[in-house]
Formats: structure tokens, sequence, C-alpha cells
């Protein structure tokens, strides 16, 4: 018997659920978009998949302790939890080339343009990449969507905006959509599923 692949949702971290702040190292800097515990759960409500795919080389680069990481996220999951939502699963890629620490110093498959985190999550959850979403606020997260044949939209939120406005137009690969915020993004993910 063949599993029945399903579409999820993809969500970079930084400047698409919580505030771009460049490294976020004190608990204290996580903070979240308005409005992003109601979207999240529009998508668990239809049972759609939720996981976050987020590069954190701030890891590799010594800002900050994977211990913070762990906060940082239990943070956002009880936030989340607090709006009735919650996501399902958690991808990091904690990789840099010039890393401080060593076990981080590689070039990685996973580390977002790459695709190594998305086809991790879709082997361990059972996606069908090519019927999911990658939202991001970067460049970055749109080729990443794209390489997997996923629909890609960028949020203006974080660095979207100056991504749309200075590094968009330079580059062939375009998103499918771009969305003000995380509930934009929702609304128009959901009418492309409803078709």
């Amino acid at each position: 018997m063949t599993e029945t692949l399903r579409p999820a949702v993809f969500l970079d971290r930084d400047g698409t659920i919580n505030e771009q702040m460049g490294y976020i190292n004190h608990i204290s800097r996580f903070q979240l978009l308005p409005g992003i515990g109601e979207a999240i759960r529009r998508l668990n409500e239809l049972h759609i998949p939720v996981i976050v795919v987020t590069n954190q080389s701030g890891l590799a680069r010594g800002y900050f302790p994977a211990s913070l990481l762990d906060q940082v996220h239990q943070k956002m999951e009880k936030q989340l939890a607090d709006a009735g939502a919650h996501v399902d699963g958690i991808y990091i890629c904690p990789h840099h080339p010039e890393a401080k620490e060593e076990k981080y110093r590689r070039a990685c498959n996973c580390r977002k343009p790459k695709t190594g985190l998305l086809e991790q999550a879709a082997t361990e959850l059972k996606i069908d990449l090519p019927a999911s979403f990658v939202v991001g606020d970067r460049w970055s997260d749109i080729r990443c969507g794209k390489a997997v044949g996923a629909t890609s939209i960028l949020v203006l939120t974080g660095y979207g905006r100056g991504d749309a406005q200075y590094i968009g137009p330079h580059q062939q690969i375009q998103p499918d959509y771009t969305a003000e915020d995380l509930q934009q993004a929702v609304s128009w993910i959901l009418r492309q599923i409803q078709r």
C-alpha cells in the first residue's frame, strides 16, 4: 500500500513569523509578528501541515548557543499555542562555510536556498513538495521553494520589502505571489487549495 502524500506550508522563521532582528541572541529579542497565531491556526484547522524551515548561522558563528535556539522555539510554540495554533515541525540549518565552531563549518545541502530541510521534512512527514507552498521574506526562500517545484510566496515583512525592491528585479526566479504578511499569504494559499 502506498502512502498518500499531502501538501504542506513551509514557513521561514525570522521576518516571516517573528520580527526580523538580525541574530536573535537573547530570548527577549524574539517577538511574533501581529496575526501570526491566527494565520497558522487557519491552516491547522484544515489539517494542512505547517513546517518551519530556518537558516540559523548565528549558531555556527558562535553568536548564541544551541540552548538559546531551543528556548526561542519553545517560546514560539507557547505563543502559538496561546493563539490556538501549532507548527508540525521545525527544521534548522545550523551550518555556515565560515563557522567559528568546527562542527558547524561545512558546505551543507540544508542551508536555504538549498533544499535539504524541505526534503528531510517531506520524507519524515510524508509531504508532497510540488503541491506545497514555501513562504519567506528572502529570495533564498523563493529559490528554495522553486527548486523543489513548490509554490513560492514572498512576504513583505522582515527583509521582504527591501528584497522585493532591490533584489527581486534582477532575479530570474520570481515568487508566485507577493503578500503583505503571513495572514495575506495564508488567505491566498487557502484560495489555491480550495480550487
